[in-house]
């Protein structure tokens, strides 16, 4: 009984759930304003400035690009010196940015002001809480993640009514504004007052669960990979195109969906509101594929049955008639699909690679994964100027869907890196150097050079 009961005072007194909620927070109204509301824009700007559909949803693409190009440096400096501190110089630079969006008068402007928001954004949310989550949880990790990623879906219900009602109100510059205000006072507070780099070493929640194989893990993280070592496994390339596939057909379709809901005779204010219940019922899904997945003896299981669900949902849309039946349809099994998206990476490259460098192999895999992202809003863009229709869209976000679930299963059949380094006691594969650095070695604590500790990772 004591076993049961504890977990019950461990989240009511443990730190980490105050900032997994700040964290929530912050994903929601980032992804909300970033990526689940940028549909909004498309009509506004092409009436005002008379540009092509994919001339807009190509700005989508260039932000993406940026992001990835980007990812790998932000992802490092994190690493460095800690999510607080990048948070902190972020907020104001982000805030500006969305200012200059205001501005927009020409389509270069268009493209350089979402360029200059990509870099910019990473430094606030996204990798610097999926870092935090990391650090702060290792028995609940999954539990964790799962309530992380939550936060982007909550970001869709919330953020994309909101914005909604003001480009309504004071058109599409003023969004922007109202935007940028809303990341300054929310984000500053964030990490002044709750965002703490590091837990305390001695928390229960970071010990090792009696009776099971988190024991295996290395309290120093030896084991864990660097980017270099992790970019030199098939496992990595195989997880990073599985994502990249999964994202492409996800990233895409949420790009288009509003406007396809209006092609097909849908209100715009039904169509926002179908986006947001899309990402309410994501919210419940993820939460449940949480208490799901962490039983599974490979993650890779889920992304496989997260794959076809989505393949399933673009083919319904496709093949049926847009009425009521065939959207619910759609939805039931777009939401199943797209649903575990935010929990599938962090618990792949964690379990593969460890903790130690996580914010740098996300950085690169996001880098590499940016490269479908960048491709597919604009390709749809294009498809459907040339055709007045999402039809063949909806056929290359299936073909992605499906080839991801392939890629799922392919990397289900592959080992892990950091499980074969601490089998051999925390060395690298036979005939290859140890390139560990220093740091992790002998750690030096993080107050003396503001690096992180590394933590090792759950399995």
């Amino acid at each position: 009984m004591l076993a049961l009961r504890r977990p019950a005072r461990f989240s009511h007194s443990y730190y980490g759930w105050w900032l997994l909620a700040a964290s929530v927070v912050g994903m929601a109204v980032g992804n909300g304003i970033a990526f689940s509301s940028f549909g909004l824009f498309v009509d506004p700007l092409e009436s005002e400035f008379n540009w092509a559909r994919a001339e807009v949803t190509l700005g989508f693409s260039v932000s993406m690009a940026v992001s990835g190009i980007s990812a790998p440096m932000i992802g490092r400096l994190i690493d460095r010196v800690g999510p607080r501190r990048v948070i902190l110089i972020g907020t104001p630079l982000t805030a500006g940015s969305y200012l200059l969006l205001a501005t927009t008068g020409a389509l270069w402007q268009w493209y350089v002001f979402l360029a200059i928001n990509a870099v910019v954004r990473q430094m606030i949310f996204y990798i610097p809480f999926q870092v935090l989550v990391a650090r702060w949880f290792h028995r609940r990790r999954t539990t964790a993640v799962s309530i992380l990623g939550a936060g982007l879906w909550l970001g869709a219900v919330v953020m994309v009514p909101v914005i909604r009602v003001v480009i309504d109100a004071v058109e599409w510059d003023g969004a922007f504004v109202f935007s940028g205000v809303l990341i300054a006072v929310l984000f500053l507070p964030i990490a002044l007052f709750i965002v703490r780099d590091q837990p305390p070493a001695d928390a229960e929640e970071l010990q090792p669960l009696p009776d099971s194989d988190v024991n295996a893990r290395d309290p120093d993280g030896r084991a864990d990979l660097t980017v270099g070592e992790a970019i030199r496994t098939p496992i990595f390339w195989v997880i990073t195109l599985a994502m990249m596939a999964f994202f492409y057909g996800v990233v895409g379709w949420m790009v288009h969906a509003i406007p396809y809901y209006e092609l097909v005779g849908i209100s715009p204010g039904l169509a926002a509101a179908l986006v947001a219940a899309t990402s309410a019922a994501g919210i419940m899904a993820l939460l449940i594929f949480g208490t799901v997945v962490g039983r599974l003896g490979r993650v890779e299981r889920s992304g496989i049955l997260f794959g076809g669900c989505l393949t399933l949902s673009m083919v319904i849309l496709l093949l049926g008639e847009s009425g009521a039946v065939v959207l619910t349809l759609f939805i039931v099994f777009f939401v199943l699909g797209h649903a575990g998206g935010p929990l599938l990476e962090p618990l792949l490259l964690i379990r593969a690679f460890g903790v130690t460098h996580f914010a740098t192999i996300l950085g690169a895999t996001f880098f590499l994964e940016t490269i479908g992202l960048l491709i597919s809003p604009a390709v749809a863009g294009a498809i459907f100027d040339a055709t007045n229709s999402y039809d063949w869209a909806l056929v290359m976000f299936a073909i992605a869907s499906g080839l991801s679930a392939m890629l799922f299963w392919v990397a289900s059949r592959l080992p892990r890196p950091v499980d074969q380094r601490r089998r051999s006691g925390g060395e690298p594969p036979a005939g290859r150097p140890q390139t560990v650095p220093e740091e992790v070695l002998a750690p030096i604590p993080a107050a003396q050079h503001g690096a992180p500790q590394p933590l090792a990772s759950a399995d």
